[in-house]
This record gives C-alpha cells, sequence and structure tokens, in this order.
C-alpha cells in the first residue's frame, strides 16, 4: 500500500488533495462579526459553492484524487469514545465550557449522527438553536446579545492553513488568531483516527498545542532537501525553529529550512500570498517584498551536531539564496501583475501570487488575475483559470484552497 502522505516539491504532479466545500458557515457571518471571524465581505453561498465545485472538478479532470475534510472527519469518528472526545475538545477550545450551556451543546451534538455533528461544529451553532436555560451568573445575562454559542469557521475552505504535509510527516499547525484556531484539531483527529493514515505510523513535525503559532500558508516544501516557511503575521520565528529542530532530529531528507522575512500585514498575510513555486526554476513574487536589488532577510537554519540547537546563516537576496540551496543556475521571478503599480496590488490582493501548482510548469490560478496570468503564459506556464468572485472573497486562492497529501517526486 503506498503511504498516505508524501509531498517532497512544490510542484511535483498533484496526485491526492484535501479540500473543504464551503458550508453554512459562510451564512453565519454578518457584518457586525466579519472582523472577529477574519472576513472582509460576505460570500454568497450558492455561488461560493459553484465555483469551489468548479475548482475541485478542474483538479478531477487532470486526474487528481479529491478528498474533503468534513467527509474524513466524519468518518474518523468511529467509536462513541471519540466522539465524546471530539466533542469535548471542540467545546473547550470554543469556551463554550465555561457556561451552563456546555452540557445541553454536549447533549446536542451527540444526538447527531457524525456527518451532521461535523457539519455544525464547522457552522457554528446559534444560541436560538438550544434551548434557553435559566441565568444564574451575571456573565451568563450579560452575553445575551451575541447570537452563538459556537462561533461559525468561515475559514475552513483555505485547508492549506491548518495543518501541512512535509515528506511523509505532517505539521499540525498552532493558527495565529482564535477565530482560525479550532481548525487544526480536525486534522489531528484524522490522522489520528481514520483508518487511511492509521495503517501507517506518520510523524508529527509541529504539534497544534505548541506555545507559537505557524501557519500552512508560509511552508513551502521547495524540494526533497529544503523547506521555506515565512516569518509572517501568523508564524512566528520560535515555531520555524522549533520545526527545524523537529525536523533534522526526525527524518534525512530536508537539511535546510529557510526563515523568509515578509511585512506582516493582511495584504501580505502569509509567505505564499507573495511568493509560489510554479516549475524548476520559476516562481512568483509580489515585487512589494523585494527591495531595489531583490534583497530581502532570509535565514538558512541546518543542523548542528548538538542537539536542541540549529545553525543560522544570513541572505539578503532571494535569487541568489534560490540558485544557492536548489543548485539552480538560473531563478527567474515572475511579478505578480507584470510589475506595474497598480496592477501588482491589485491583483496580490485578489491572490495573484497565490498560484496552485498541480504538476511542473502547470498551475491552477484565479481568472480574475488576467495581467498576471498572461505573464505566466509568457514564461511557458500552462495556466488553468477558475472562476473567483465569491471565492476572492475571503483572502486566499488556489494555493490556499488546497492541502495537496500526495505528489510525485520530481
Amino acid at each position: 500500500m503506498n503511504h498516505p502522505l508524501h509531498v517532497t516539491s512544490e510542484i511535483g504532479e498533484l496526485r491526492t488533495v484535501l479540500l473543504h466545500r464551503p458550508g453554512r458557515e459562510v451564512e453565519n457571518l454578518t457584518p457586525e462579526y466579519l472582523e472577529r471571524l477574519l472576513f472582509d465581505d460576505i460570500p454568497y453561498l450558492p455561488a461560493i459553492r459553484k465555483e469551489h465545485d468548479y475548482f475541485a472538478q478542474t483538479l478531477r479532470n487532470r486526474g487528481i484524487e479529491v478528498v474533503y475534510l468534513e467527509t474524513l472527519a466524519a468518518e474518523a469518528l468511529k467509536s462513541a469514545e471519540i466522539r465524546e472526545q471530539f466533542v469535548e475538545d471542540i467545546l473547550t477550545e470554543s469556551k463554550a465550557n465555561v457556561t451552563s450551556a456546555f452540557y445541553h451543546l454536549k447533549e446536542y451534538l451527540l444526538s447527531l449522527t457524525n456527518e451532521q455533528l461535523v457539519e455544525k461544529v464547522m457552522s457554528g451553532i446559534r444560541k436560538s438553536e438550544i434551548r434557553e436555560e435559566k441565568k444564574n451568573h451575571l456573565y451568563e445575562m450579560m452575553e445575551e446579545h451575541y447570537p452563538f454559542y459556537l462561533d461559525p469557521m468561515p475559514n475552513l475552505y483555505f485547508t492549506r492553513d491548518p495543518a501541512a504535509v512535509i515528506g511523509n510527516g505532517i505539521s499540525i499547525n498552532r493558527m495565529r488568531r482564535r477565530a482560525r484556531r479550532r481548525e487544526s484539531l480536525f486534522m489531528d483527529y484524522i490522522i489520528r483516527y481514520h483508518p487511511r493514515f492509521t495503517s501507517h505510523q506518520i510523524p508529527v513535525w509541529f504539534e497544534r498545542d505548541f506555545r507559537f503559532s505557524m501557519e500552512g500558508g508560509d511552508q513551502l516544501v521547495l524540494n526533497r532537501h529544503v523547506l521555506a516557511v515565512g516569518v509572517s503575521e501568523r508564524t512566528t520565528a520560535q515555531a520555524i525553529e522549533q520545526l527545524a529542530l523537529n525536523l533534522f532530529a526526525g527524518q534525512e531528507d530536508i537539511r535546510k529550512v529557510l526563515a523568509v522575512e515578509i511585512p506582516k500585514s493582511r495584504a501580505f498575510m502569509h509567505l505564499d500570498t507573495v511568493f509560489t513555486m510554479v516549475d524548476r526554476n520559476k516562481f512568483t513574487v509580489h515585487p512589494e517584498i523585494l527591495g531595489p536589488q531583490g534583497e530581502m532577510r532570509i535565514y538558512i537554519l541546518e543542523p548542528e551536531e548538538e542537539k536542541e540547537t540549529v545553525k543560522i546563516s544570513e541572505r539578503n537576496n532571494l535569487i541568489e539564496t534560490l540558485k544557492e540551496v536548489l543548485g539552480l543556475e538560473e531563478v527567474v521571478l515572475i511579478p505578480c501583475g507584470g510589475g506595474d503599480f497598480i496592477a501588482s496590488a491589485r491583483e496580490q490582493w485578489n491572490d495573484g501570487s497565490n498560484i496552485l501548482a498541480i504538476a511542473p510548469g502547470v498551475v491552477v490560478t484565479y481568472d480574475r488575475n488576467y495581467v498576471s496570468n498572461q505573464l505566466l503564459r509568457e514564461h511557458g506556464v500552462e495556466v488553468i483559470e477558475v472562476p473567483s468572485s465569491e471565492l476572492a472573497r475571503g483572502r486566499g486562492g488556489p494555493r490556499c484552497m488546497s492541502m495537496p497529501l500526495i505528489r510525485d517526486d520530481i
């Protein structure tokens, strides 16, 4: 039997990918709580599902197996004990265990089928769905204006961030923002209990209960020996160093971890919103992360003989660093928006740099980023466009929406 997880590059032919079809969680967004739930707008559910289905079918048309987070999560809850523990973990992490509603919520969730349970946890539970109990404490009385017992998880269709496959193992991430922190719990249960994965011993390179945050949008497997991780708004230097230590101790392939510093802003949320790999020596880049001579701060972490320490050296040029660590004679940076100040800012906001490579030189992009897409074609890249009017409202592109489980080696 083939290993259920295998990713040794960003561009190896994609074989299996994990998606989440947007659900009722996006309909539980309201203007008042957009900021809390990390959205700028409210997608229209029938339209966003239609676009997401088109994206999934585009991948299937290329022979890629598509599996869904919600399906695997439901299948992982294969015993009463696992179901109960999952519900308790979700309620505890949702802070629903601090009110008298905890037991009623637990009873309600456990009365559902596995599929209904997972869907309800993802979509959120409104207070109107559970019978009102007599409130005995001041904090319970004062919380009545907030509509949810469990917040919805509208960011779930960005499956890239909660976990990332590295080699034959996985990083189960601690999400930076509280609105997203529960998301990695699904992958934690899937890896531990789903029969697809329990038949193999899968190393976990990073645990979701680590003190410092890291997200999958910052994790790029450049080749079998090199991992790049963005130091960003969502991923900390401490987390990157711990991941590097775990990788160096637990496997032999990856011997270099690049820590790439990017501006800490919502527009540049993760490394893959400003930099992605599309072919063996071709990368998309948002020009604003580079200085006038292409300079930026990059740190190379390598194993030391002494355990629990890493050797760290600094670089300041992206092209030269990529040549060095990947053994390339030439590196081509393809600027988002063609380098035009207005087009690059607009298309980067609409995830023009957030591109999913499904094979060397073959990528899936949003159709709206026509300047960047044309430039990719001019550089010999095959571009497959998908509609994006509603999907883009969540601030994430095709790479954000996909978690590769298996890729061919290159």
